[in-house]
């Protein structure tokens, strides 16, 4: 009797350890959104040059396909394919050069906004172009060419100077406006298509002491404040806005935020500590309550301009601006989930954009849109895959959703909706997101989409660098 329980329990615990090894051996991944589980064939990782080619030439040997990863915010499926190996870029982050005089940094890819800040603040230096959240890696964020904050550079691809990419056949190309310039403008904005990025240099410029400007003005007045107080003041270098989706002024009420030169820039060291993330038990609580309710809503809304007032008059760095606090909209729930939207209107459209927006959103009771931030964005169309084809204002849209069936295609119906709005009004949305969009809307906010794919096909004919973007979009 006891050594068939011994053998029951062995053959038990024989399954198991094949399981998990199975398990270890074809992980389920998922992205930030937690809507796309993709089981991969392998995740690997290196601080190495000469371990990455490897993988790629073992890839190429196999007939694997490959998913680039950093920080993994991108809820499309950009950095995931079923039976891919997932190649994850963090552990590859070292600062390899600092240019003081020129301004230049070189770091690899995996390197992240805030390790940079950390490094330059001391030397006086700052970013140029970051998103507003220093988390992300350099490569990643290249991948998806973002934007931020400063109305004076704008798409990151304007600050990059040159990268080393590691192409599907195993070489590694030096890539440049002047050297290999074509990739140059397909691997910015590429979603790791064309290769792996391995180093690259960034354009940097001086941290500075700005004042902070906040107001409270209309939707419709937006357009003609910015263009005649920001755009024209070459004083203000950086400038957000948020517009309200509280039941009570629901896409009319807006605030702004300006930030401007400080007349005595010798204060600036009292400024120059690198701020952490600040208490986040009050706007964490309004915004779970927004999450619930249309008081909830109104709430949240009113703390957002109250901490708006607050702030006016108040001094802060360029670095500083460039490390907003979000731990507060950290969410974990079962059966729910928080995904962004992106969308790109020219500035004389806005009005009539938020008027059309209004009218779309009106009856739709199941869309649960908790926040709306813009920015601007001047038009710079290097990239292949540019959203800024004009001067634009991007509106930045948070939206809580459910993770069933019903919930999904909800959400899918309505960004559809406000997708042909956008395109009416003429303007484009951002693609690091979930698949939501046709075809049809893609190739009309991207004329040079088809562009993008053949030289794709000219560049990894074997299609060794794969996303579920490019599956969706291309075949």
């Amino acid at each position: 009797m006891r050594n068939l329980v011994i053998l029951i329990y062995a053959v038990v615990f024989a399954g198991s350890l094949m399981l998990y090894q199975t398990q270890l051996a074809s992980p389920v991944v998922e992205d930030r959104g937690r809507l796309l589980p993709v089981k991969m064939k392998s995740i690997k990782s290196s601080d190495s040059e000469g371990e990455i080619k490897s993988i790629v030439d073992m890839a190429n040997r196999n007939d694997d396909k490959i998913s680039i990863a950093g920080m993994q915010h991108s809820q499309g499926g950009q950095t995931l394919y079923p039976g891919g190996i997932l190649l994850d870029m963090k552990q590859y982050n070292e600062i390899l050069e600092l240019d003081e005089k020129n301004m230049l940094i070189t770091v690899q890819s995996g390197v992240t906004w805030a390790d940079i800040q950390s490094y330059i603040n001391p030397y006086g230096l700052a970013l140029k172009v970051s998103q507003s959240q220093n988390i992300f890696t350099v490569g990643g964020s290249m991948s998806v060419n973002v934007h931020g904050r400063d109305i004076r550079n704008h798409t990151l691809i304007e600050t990059v100077d040159s990268f080393r990419l590691l192409n599907a056949q195993g070489q590694v190309l030096h890539v440049s406006r002047d050297e290999n310039s074509e990739l140059f403008n397909l691997v910015n904005g590429g979603y790791g298509l064309f290769g792996v990025i391995l180093d690259v240099t960034l354009q940097l410029t001086k941290n500075e002491l700005y004042q902070v400007t906040t107001e409270s003005i209309s939707y419709d007045e937006y357009s003609s404040y910015f263009t005649k107080n920001v755009l024209q003041n070459d004083d203000i270098k950086m400038h957000l806005a948020r517009i309200s989706v509280a039941p009570n002024s629901y896409l009319t009420e807006m605030y702004v935020t300006d930030y401007s030169t400080a007349d005595d820039q010798s204060q600036l060291a009292n400024y120059t500590t690198l701020k952490r993330e600040s208490i986040i038990a009050i706007p964490k609580f309004f915004l779970g309550l927004s999450r619930t309710n249309d008081w909830g809503e109104n709430m949240f809304w009113n703390t957002q301009k109250e901490y708006s007032e607050r702030i006016n008059g108040t001094y802060i760095s360029r670095n500083n601006v460039m490390r907003s606090d979000s731990l507060f909209m950290d969410y974990n729930s079962p059966n729910k989930t928080e995904v962004l939207q992106e969308y790109f209107v020219p500035i004389d459209q806005y009005a009539a954009y938020i008027d059309d927006l209004r009218n779309t959103l009106k009856d739709e009771k199941d869309f649960n849109l908790l926040n709306i931030t813009v920015r601007y964005v001047g038009k710079n169309d290097e990239a292949v895959l540019s959203y800024a084809k004009d001067d634009m204002f991007a509106l930045v849209m948070l939206i809580n959703q459910g993770t069933n069936e019903d919930s999904i295609e909800t959400t899918r119906r309505v960004i559809r909706n406000m997708i042909d709005v956008t395109l009416k009004h003429d303007g484009t949305y951002y693609l690091p997101y979930y698949h939501y969009p046709t075809k049809e809307q893609l190739k009309e906010a991207y004329p040079r989409t088809e562009e993008f794919f053949e030289m794709k096909e000219k560049y990894d004919p074997d299609e060794r660098f794969m996303n579920l973007f490019y599956e969706e979009y291309h075949k």
